[in-house]
């Protein structure tokens, strides 16, 4: 087992160039940049519902009104007019004076000491600003992640000793349909009724705690707390279970019909013995195999609507307004974090396989 770890640990570092150097060479031909997007800020053009140049940006504001009027030919749209100077200035200050393949040197020899620089736009260094945003991402996503196994477990282990009845059938329904609600839009209906927003006013609608929340008993900051994320964790979670109930289901009829489950149901095990003892660790495998892809979904990726609709600061919300205002530290600083979270999380389920049924060796494989 200890050369299939480091095997795989020394194929990290080709891997994560290979995902920096693809994105890094996207960026290169996407249209647009932080240089292009502060010429239009300042000269008026840059309509985006999430514009803005805070920190370091608002401080060509002056340069700006100093220089334009010049007669400079430009690379970048929208420049005439600007003193070339100023164009200079932009690309010094983002990095633009370097050619690109030295530009990717530095990055990589820069994210792999994890220093991560600061935001083009924000007066903030990118590891502090994903810090900032952790507390929200890590509530919903982890939670979730712990509500859906624990109701897809269960009710995919029931759903296979009762396969084909009544119970099986509606239940089946009941997930097919909650899978195919989009999730915002439960979210925009529980707040319509639980929110305040025509019926009840039950949930607060905004933010992960109340804004007294640091003066309350330690009691009442943990209700607090669940109070503020009933409504997105519920929203998130309608239809996070589907998926892992189903393969559930499926993996232990397919472990019931197998031969050796018949032998221990003639030995005299009871019904309860030949399920815990002996079918639940094989069938468990295969959910255990999709629990690193569903934790990172629900951790990075599911949240950007949520976030915005319960008015949640967190990473979801971060990546898009990075995308969108072209802040590419703060791009590729989350890129980095975490596709290398989830190499290390799936080499981490390995490791879990080995844990649940001893009689798999990753060493007699190759990677």
């Amino acid at each position: 087992m200890g050369a299939y770890i480091t095997r795989r640990l020394l194929l990290i570092i080709p891997t994560m160039i290979g995902i920096m150097a693809i994105s890094f060479l996207v960026v290169q031909f996407a249209p647009g940049g932080p240089i292009e997007r502060i010429i239009a800020q300042l000269q008026g053009t840059d309509v985006s519902a999430t514009a803005r140049i805070t920190g370091g940006g608002s401080d060509f504001q002056g340069v700006a009104s100093e220089t334009a009027g010049g007669d400079a030919t430009s690379s970048y749209r929208g420049a005439q007019g600007l003193d070339p100077e100023f164009i200079r200035q932009l690309e010094v200050q983002f990095g633009f004076d370097k050619p690109p393949i030295e530009r990717f040197g530095l990055m990589l020899w820069n994210y792999f000491r994890f220093d991560f620089g600061e935001s083009y736009f924000r007066d903030v260094s990118v590891i502090d600003l994903i810090i900032e945003k952790l507390p929200v991402s890590i509530s919903l996503g982890l939670w979730m992640t712990l509500i859906s196994y624990l109701i897809s477990i269960p009710l995919g282990i029931r759903k296979a000793m009762k396969d084909g009845s009544r119970f099986d059938v509606w239940t089946s329904g009941v997930i097919v349909v909650g899978y195919a609600i989009p999730g915002f839009l439960f979210a925009i209906l529980l707040i319509i009724l639980f929110a305040g927003g025509s019926f009840l006013d039950w949930f607060p609608l905004r933010g992960l705690t109340s804004d007294n929340w640091a003066t309350l008993p330690w009691y009442e900051q943990i209700v607090d707390y669940f109070w503020h994320l009933a409504l997105p964790l519920t929203a998130m979670a309608l239809s996070a279970f589907a998926t892992t109930t189903l393969l559930t289901k499926n993996s232990f009829l397919d472990e019931i019909r197998k031969q050796y489950v018949v032998t221990a149901r003639a030995k005299g095990l009871s019904e309860h013995s030949v399920l815990y003892r002996h079918v639940f660790r094989n069938a468990m495998l295969i959910v255990i195999a999709g629990f690193p892809g569903a934790f990172i979904s629900s951790f990075f990726a599911g949240s950007l609507l949520i976030e915005t609709i319960f008015s949640l600061d967190g990473l979801g919300l971060l990546g898009f307004e990075s995308v969108i205002n072209r802040d590419y530290p703060v791009v590729f600083a989350t890129l980095y974090m975490f596709s290398l979270m989830g190499l290390v999380v799936n080499l981490v389920s390995d490791i879990t396989y080995t844990a649940i049924d001893p009689r798999i060796d990753f060493d007699t494989r190759e990677v």
